[in-house]
């Protein structure tokens, strides 16, 4: 499992650096300030994430049986879909109700940062 959660991660870090690459070289005459903005985020909430989901691969190689440390690597994924993929979203297409779906994003980054905690703490 430790090896799923590193591999995700490293994929995910390559995917922001093409999407801010794009980002930065690609949009910046295309969108207003606001969704530029709105897109950096993304692009930066992914990252960290990105490097969370390397962070959960490295913590599940000490304890490789905790199911919360598990729990809070798909629910980082799921944050990267639910927010970062939404502002993408958002920011290329204008369509405002996709921003309605980044609070769920947020909520599993949240849920996923205090069960990786627990879990390190829990796990013996």
């Amino acid at each position: 499992m430790p090896r799923i959660f590193l591999m995700l991660g490293a994929i995910n870090a390559f995917l922001c650096v093409a999407f801010g690459a794009f980002g930065a070289h690609g949009l910046k005459l295309r969108l207003s300030a606001d969704m530029l903005t709105v897109y950096q985020t993304g692009v930066q909430y992914h990252f960290y994430h990105a490097l969370g989901l390397i962070m959960v691969g490295l913590v599940l190689l000490h304890f490789p049986k905790s199911r919360t440390v598990v729990l809070s690597g798909w629910l980082m994924l799921a944050g990267i879909v639910l927010f970062s993929v939404s502002l993408y979203a958002l920011s290329l297409t204008g369509i405002r109700e996709l921003g309605a779906i980044a609070p769920l994003g947020g909520m599993a980054f949240l849920s996923a940062w205090i069960l990786l905690a627990y879990g390190i703490r829990a796990t013996k």
